[in-house]
């Protein structure tokens, strides 16, 4: 069976359909990693859109049970030039095509992701639609142009209940905008207690919770379609250590009074390298965002930048300088990719250590 994926430009490609066979529309976006695109389908910070691999074999290694980065992916649509048909791997469970069949995600192969890439890249991201060659493209392209995308992707995403994830260390509240498992996995490693929480709670919940420290998940979507998560952050400063990833270091920025915008085609990929600023060490990072932290809305704020991206010098870390807490806009836990800024994890646990000590000596010198 054949499909088309048409874009809002007029552009149009032809090619095979794999997975469902529903139809779809979503923002077209591209991600340069090479391998990883189990856990790149199943982030949920990719909810609502269609995502092209640029690497041209997809699916060699199939699909299996550990590499999830949540349980439903939220993508509408995977676009790829080439899908294994028979993987090759001693984990393999599933052909992806079988994935998506039973999981209702619709795919199309056998197109020119060079060239759509390269749209992309000039003119920045697009609507699409996967639809069938019967179509009137005209009637889809103005369909497109007149549809505004969806602004409720974390509350699709976020788990809708707080639920523990137990352990014998720091209680960690880690509020999940679409939380990667990844960033759970990297806590529990540390022995973290952890109580997982949804987008909408606010400072009093968590603050009864008795944290030790509070994790800002990644998650997709403009920050500012968050307004009552910038609230409980603003309540949160100077209470407990807070350390936020991708969606939660734009939240932490606009809610220290800092700005973010819409970037032309955003950081999708497992190689992006980031200058530490005190440091001068550079580290290869997975990024997966849309927006970004305008630098020159800083100035003025009680942010310190911490971290820049080498390709376009946009802002990807930042630290309070009053108050325990930092945010970095790529992702540390990987998951796919390289594992170079695994350290802020522990630097969010000795961030937490010294807070700790600081409370109880001040509880002594009460008494």
């Amino acid at each position: 069976m054949n499909r088309q994926l048409i874009l809002e430009d007029g552009t149009f490609f032809v090619g095979k359909a794999f997975g469902s066979t529903k139809d779809s529309i979503g923002e077209v976006v591209f991600n340069t990693g090479m391998t990883g695109y189990q856990e790149i389908l199943s982030d949920p910070s990719y909810c609502g859109q269609l995502v092209t691999l640029t690497y041209p074999l997809v699916g060699n290694y199939g699909i299996n049970r550990d590499d999830f980065e949540s349980i439903h992916p939220a993508i509408n649509g995977f676009i790829v030039r080439e899908v294994s048909d028979f993987p090759s791997n001693f984990r393999n469970q599933w052909s992806l095509d079988e994935f998506f069949k039973a999981k209702d995600i619709p795919g199309i192969s056998g197109i020119d992701t060079r060239k759509l890439t390269r749209i992309i890249r000039q003119y920045g991201t697009l609507k699409g639609a996967f639809c069938s060659l019967d179509v009137d493209r005209e009637s889809i392209i103005q369909r497109l142009r007149n549809t505004t995308l969806a602004t409720n992707q974390v509350y699709q995403v976020s788990t809708k209940t707080a639920y523990p994830s137990p352990g014998r260390g720091y209680r960690v509240v880690l509020v999940d905008f679409g939380m990667k498992h990844g960033i759970l996995r990297e806590l529990n490693k540390r022995g973290c207690d952890v109580v997982v929480v949804p987008y909408n709670v606010t400072a009093e919940e968590i603050m009864q919770l008795s944290p030790d420290g509070v994790m800002l998940s990644n998650g997709p979507g403009d920050p500012k379609d968050v307004p009552q998560a910038i609230v409980m952050i603003q309540e949160l400063l100077g209470k407990v250590p807070v350390f936020g990833i991708c969606l939660g270091h734009q939240l932490f920025a606009l809610a220290c009074g800092a700005d973010t915008e819409k970037m032309k085609f955003g950081h999708r990929g497992s190689n992006h390298p980031v200058k530490d600023i005190t440091t001068g060490k550079i580290a290869i990072t997975s990024q997966n965002h849309g927006y970004t932290v305008t630098e020159q809305s800083i100035d003025g704020t009680r942010l310190e930048i911490t971290h820049l991206a080498l390709n376009d010098g946009t802002v990807e870390g930042v630290k309070h300088k009053d108050y325990p807490a930092f945010t970095v806009q790529y992702h540390p836990e990987a998951s796919p990719g390289p594992e170079d800024a695994n350290y802020l994890f522990d630097q969010f646990m000795n961030l937490i250590t010294e807070d700790t000590k600081k409370k109880g000596e001040a509880v002594c010198q009460n008494v």
